[in-house]
C-alpha cells in the first residue's frame, strides 16, 4: 500500500460552489441536477463554508404529506448562512490520504475542502478514500 499518497490524488477537483447571496432553493437545484451531496459556500476567493445534502434535509419538511410547495415555504425563510456549515475543518492538497481518514473517522463530517494556502482546490469526501482503499486490494 502507497503510505504517502497526497490527498491530491484522490480529490474532486471539478468543483460546484455557490457564495451566500444564493438561494437555499437554488441549491436545492444544484444538488439535484449534478447528483452531489456537498457544495463549497465561497465569498470571492475565500472559502466560508460548505453546505450538504444533510443540511437540506435538516431543514426540508420530512413527512410523507409534505409538498414540494411546504418545502419551497421553508427554503424562502432562511438564508443560505443559517444551513451552511461554517466551522471547517480543511485539509491541505499535499496533506496524506491517511490524514484526511483519520478526521472523516471521527464522524463530524463526511466531505473535507482540499485547500492549496487558503484557496480551496478540492473536496476530498469518505467515499473517494474508501475507493483508494479498495484500489489497494
Amino acid at each position: 500500500m502507497k503510505k504517502r499518497t497526497p490527498v491530491s490524488k484522490i480529490m474532486t477537483t471539478n468543483l460546484i460552489s455557490v457564495n451566500a447571496s444564493n438561494d437555499v432553493a437554488d441549491v436545492v437545484q444544484i444538488f439535484k441536477e449534478n447528483n452531489i451531496h456537498h457544495i463549497p459556500v465561497v465569498s470571492g476567493d475565500e472559502l466560508i463554508g460548505m453546505i450538504s445534502k444533510t443540511d437540506i434535509d435538516r431543514i426540508s419538511y420530512v413527512n410523507s404529506y409534505a409538498t414540494e410547495a411546504a418545502n419551497a415555504v421553508v427554503y424562502e425563510m432562511l438564508k443560505l448562512e443559517q444551513v451552511m456549515t461554517s466551522e471547517l475543518e480543511t485539509i491541505q492538497a499535499e496533506d496524506q490520504i491517511k490524514e484526511a481518514a483519520e478526521l472523516l473517522a471521527q464522524g463530524k463530517y463526511h466531505a473535507l475542502p482540499v485547500m492549496e494556502g487558503k484557496k480551496i482546490t478540492g473536496i476530498v469526501t469518505s467515499t473517494d478514500v474508501i475507493k483508494y482503499l479498495l484500489e489497494q486490494f
